[in-house]
């Protein structure tokens, strides 16, 4: 028997029974995975499952963020602070696939788009509801956005629950507070529901922090995880605006906003504020 037929042959022990739920496909439910991409062109047009894969995978991702980001905050709760920085750095990695994923958005021309965009109505990403559960772990709250969906919906629901909840911010604070840094009390006892501000008795505090990181180096560590987050959620939004510009140029969005001016907007916001300002100054 040649090389190449010992490389083709199967391995006895590897296992041919796919009936069961353990299998490959059973386990990640591929089947209705990979069912779950229903273009509604007709003709169908080529480009539509692009663009309909692509905004799927967004929330897939968009879901494990959620996901890690709430044990990022359950440890800061429970004063496990490497635990937390451990599952930042995961985000900050989740994060850059999102980043690299419109360069594959990117190849969609204009005059592709403009094919199927009449189909899909007013979808729009500004609906999605993991993207606002996101945004509100991180701290930019907006009640304003829980309008968006249909009151006693399940996702008004879930947006409702993290609206109300301390954001990782939030927790961190807490834990400065806990452990002596002369905070304010009006930051501490805050209300959830609105976003964050910036705080002077906080940024006086992270510049000491960032003055002495050896004394504080657990606390330090933890900033620069969140300063990488935040980082990598601008550049996403920046290559957001710059591939929508690149497809629709200055055209409405399809959810009715104003498109490009709408996502330039959004780069002007910030969820931690003093972590930024304190490179000023010390």
């Amino acid at each position: 028997m040649s090389q190449d037929d010992n490389i083709r042959n199967l391995e006895a022990d590897i296992k041919l029974d796919l009936s069961e739920r353990k299998n490959y496909g059973g386990y990640l439910y591929l089947n209705r995975l990979l069912s779950a991409q229903k273009p509604l062109s007709n003709p169908e047009h080529h480009d539509e499952m692009l663009f309909i894969i692509q905004h799927q995978t967004s929330e897939l991702w968009m879901k494990l963020i959620i996901h890690e980001l709430k044990a990022a905050i359950a440890w800061v709760q429970e004063e496990r602070l490497g635990k937390a920085s451990k599952i930042l750095a995961r985000v900050k990695q989740i994060q850059k696939q999102l980043f690299e994923q419109w360069a594959v958005l990117e190849t969609l021309t204009p005059s592709e788009y403009v094919q199927f965009r009449g189909v899909f109505g007013n979808a729009s990403g500004f609906q999605s509801v993991q993207y606002r559960q996101v945004e509100f772990l991180l701290g930019n709250k907006n009640e304003k956005m829980l309008s968006v969906f249909p009151e006693g919906s399940k996702s008004r629901e879930v947006l409702q629950e993290v609206l109300e909840s301390p954001s990782i911010y939030d927790v961190f604070i807490h834990y400065l507070y806990n452990h002596g840094y002369p905070l304010d009390k009006e930051l501490v006892n805050r209300d959830y529901r609105q976003p964050h501000r910036y705080n002077e008795s906080l940024m006086n505090a992270l510049v000491d922090v960032y003055r002495y990181p050896e004394e504080h180096w657990s606390i330090y560590a933890l900033c620069e995880q969140l300063v990488d987050v935040e980082e990598s959620f601008q550049l996403w939004r920046f290559r957001h605006m710059k591939t929508v510009e690149r497809i629709i140029g200055f055209k409405t969005g399809s959810g009715g906003s104003s498109g490009v001016g709408f996502l330039k907007k959004a780069l002007d916001l910030t969820f931690f504020p003093e972590l930024l300002k304190l490179r000023t100054a010390l």
